[in-house]
C-alpha cells in the first residue's frame, strides 16, 4: 500500500488527496513520503558530479527561500540537494551532502547560478576548482527589470506608455498581435523605454556569438553604450554585469544554464498550486525530490507496473 501511495503522488496526486483515498490523515502519508525519500537519498551515488547548478525557490510567497542543488553533469540531470535557505550556508550543507555521498568538492569544476553574492562567496569558498557561469535566463531578468523600471518612470509624462508592460518585456516572437502593433507605434519614439528596449535586445543577441573571444568586444562596446545612454536603470545595470563580468563570459565556454532547473520548478510550482503551498519546508523539501531527485526507491514489480503505466 505504501508503494502504491508513493506512485500516486509521484503521479502527480497531492498527498492529502493520496490520504483520502487510503483512509488516512494526510500527515501519516507525509511521514512516509518522507521516510522513503531519506532511505532513496542514503543510498544516491554523487561520486561523478562535476557541474551543478544552483536556484531557489519558496514555499509560499513572501516565505523565506529554499536552495536547490542540481546535477547538470550525468545522464540523470536529478536534483541533487534542497536545503532551507539562500546563503552561504545553504552552500556549505550541499558540499556536506555532496561528500556524504561519495562526491568531492575538489570534482565540482562548473556552477550555474544567479548573480546572488551568498552563492558566489560560498560557491567559490567551498569547491575550490570550481568556475561560475551566471545564466543568461537571469541576465536578461536582470535587464527586463531595468527596462520596466524606466517605462514606469517615464509613463506619468507619456500616457502612450499605460499598459505597455508586456510590450517590452516580451521578446520580439512572442508578443501578441496587439502587443506588435503597439511597439511598431512607439518604436521610432525618442521615449527612453524604447531605448532601452534595444539595448536590451541588442546584449541578448551577444548570445548567438560562438566564442567568449567573439563575444567579448561586442559586450565592452554594449557596456560603453549602455553606461553612457543617460537612462539610468540601464546603467546600473550594465555595471552590476560589468562587477560579473567574468561570470558573464564564462557561458560562452560552458554553455550551461539553469533552464533544465527552471523547468523542473515550474514542476514544483504546479505542485504547490495544487497543495495550496505546504505547511512546512521539510514537506517542500520532500516533494522536491520526489519531483525532480530520480531516486531509486525499489518498489515492488506491481507498483512500478502501476507507475508505468
Amino acid at each position: 500500500m505504501e508503494a502504491f501511495i508513493l506512485v500516486l503522488v509521484q503521479g502527480g496526486m497531492t498527498p492529502a488527496q493520496a490520504g483520502r483515498l487510503i483512509d488516512e490523515h494526510d500527515t501519516r502519508v507525509w511521514r512516509m513520503l518522507q521516510h522513503y525519500v531519506e532511505k532513496a537519498r542514503g543510498e544516491a551515488d554523487f561520486s561523478k558530479v562535476g557541474a551543478v547548478v544552483v536556484e531557489e525557490t519558496s514555499r509560499r510567497r513572501g516565505h523565506n527561500s529554499n536552495s536547490v542543488f542540481m546535477d547538470l553533469d550525468t545522464e540523470l540531470s536529478r536534483v541533487l540537494f534542497a536545503t532551507d535557505g539562500k546563503d552561504a550556508q545553504a552552500v556549505e550543507a550541499f558540499k556536506q551532502d555532496l561528500e556524504a555521498h561519495g562526491g568531492k568538492a575538489e570534482q565540482i569544476e562548473e556552477a550555474c547560478l544567479d548573480m546572488s553574492a551568498a552563492f558566489i562567496g560560498g560557491l567559490t569558498e567551498q569547491f575550490p576548482n570550481v568556475e561560475l557561469t551566471f545564466d543568461n535566463f537571469h541576465l536578461m531578468q536582470l535587464l527586463g527589470k531595468a527596462v520596466d523600471q524606466v517605462r514606469r518612470e517615464e509613463q506619468p509624462a507619456h500616457p502612450e506608455l499605460k499598459g505597455t508592460r508586456y510590450v517590452w518585456l516580451k521578446n520580439e516572437w512572442n508578443r501578441t498581435e496587439k502587443q506588435v502593433s503597439i511597439f511598431n507605434a512607439l518604436r521610432s519614439s525618442h521615449l527612453a523605454t524604447v531605448r532601452a528596449t534595444h539595448l536590451k535586445s541588442v546584449f541578448q543577441d551577444i548570445f548567438a556569438c560562438d566564442t567568449a573571444q567573439e563575444a567579448e568586444p561586442l559586450l565592452k562596446h554594449w557596456y560603453f553604450w549602455a553606461t553612457h545612454s543617460r537612462i539610468a536603470p540601464m546603467i546600473k545595470a550594465a555595471k552590476t554585469l560589468k562587477k560579473h563580468w567574468a561570470g558573464v563570459l564564462r557561458w560562452f565556454t560552458s554553455r550551461i544554464s539553469n533552464g533544465v532547473l527552471e523547468a523542473i520548478n515550474s514542476l514544483i510550482q504546479s505542485a504547490k498550486r495544487k497543495a495550496r503551498g505546504f505547511r512546512s519546508t521539510n514537506y517542500l523539501i520532500t516533494m522536491v525530490y520526489l519531483i525532480a531527485g530520480k531516486l531509486d526507491f525499489k518498489l515492488p514489480a506491481i507498483a512500478q507496473i502501476t507507475h508505468t503505466k
